[in-house]
């Protein structure tokens, strides 16, 4: 049985009192059971959402990292940085660092080698754009994505992995794929899983990371091969993303 996993996932927004706010409606929240929640926060947060969300056990995660562990890439942040502060997740591949900071397949597999090196679980974004969906390339994009980064790992590797699948047109659009369009990617990649190993295919966790919220968060989280969410703008208020959780249980 996979443990359902929400995330929320804040981009650049966020503040100090919103972390505050957070705190304490989680701790004081009877959140599911058998339910793991996270929030990946910006880096100048994650010290202060370890320390404020450690009652809930809640867990925080990173939004991107660098795949070098040290040196001079000014305004970069290293994976050891990232579990230094507490972080236990960090998201990789994201369509806004492929798309707006140029990460192709071979940056996102070396961030990945980089997360899984110090003990972080990356959590791999994979989606398609609404150009290569109305192509009818959804699979051939998402599943070449995964490709190029599963292909390239070992048995235990892979196993230490999240996926969220995020179609790119729905990020931040308002519009959400169905439950039945969400359901038949989630299933085209399980059955991909399968391709390296049932094992694989029948453990790992994949996400659905399109603009959910509360009002179509219990439809997609019924689906069988949605494991969880992966939360844009909804994570940002706490009543929403705590009804979101509650969808999962």
């Amino acid at each position: 049985m996979r443990t359902p996993l929400i995330a929320g996932n804040w981009k650049m927004n966020g503040s100090l009192a919103l972390v505050e706010d957070f705190g304490r409606a989680l701790a004081e929240a009877r959140l599911p059971r058998g339910v793991e929640v996270a929030l990946m926060v910006p880096a100048p947060y994650l010290a202060a959402a370890v320390s404020t969300l450690a009652a809930s056990e809640v867990a925080v995660g990173g939004q991107t990292l660098n795949d070098q562990p040290s040196g001079a890439f000014t305004g970069e942040v290293s994976g050891a940085m990232l579990v230094d502060v507490g972080a236990r997740f960090v998201l990789v591949g994201h369509s806004e660092r492929r798309t707006l900071f140029g990460e192709d397949d071979a940056a996102v597999l070396a961030r990945v080698r980089a997360a899984l090196g110090v003990g972080l679980i990356p959590v791999l974004c994979l989606g398609e754009s609404l150009e290569e969906r109305e192509a009818g390339r959804t699979e051939a994009v998402v599943l070449g994505q995964l490709a190029a980064v599963f292909d390239a790992l070992s048995p235990d590797e892979r196993s230490r992995l999240v996926i969220a699948y995020e179609p790119v047109w729905a990020i931040g659009t308002g519009r959400t794929a169905t439950p039945e369009q969400a359901q038949a990617v989630h299933a085209a990649i399980r059955t991909r899983l399968a391709d390296y190993a049932p094992a694989l295919a029948e453990g790992l966790r994949v996400l659905y990371g399109g603009s959910m919220k509360a009002a179509n968060a219990g439809e997609l989280l019924a689906q069988p091969d949605i494991d969880g969410g992966l939360v844009g703008g909804a994570s940002l208020k706490v009543d929403e993303f705590l009804a979101i959780c509650q969808s999962a249980g």
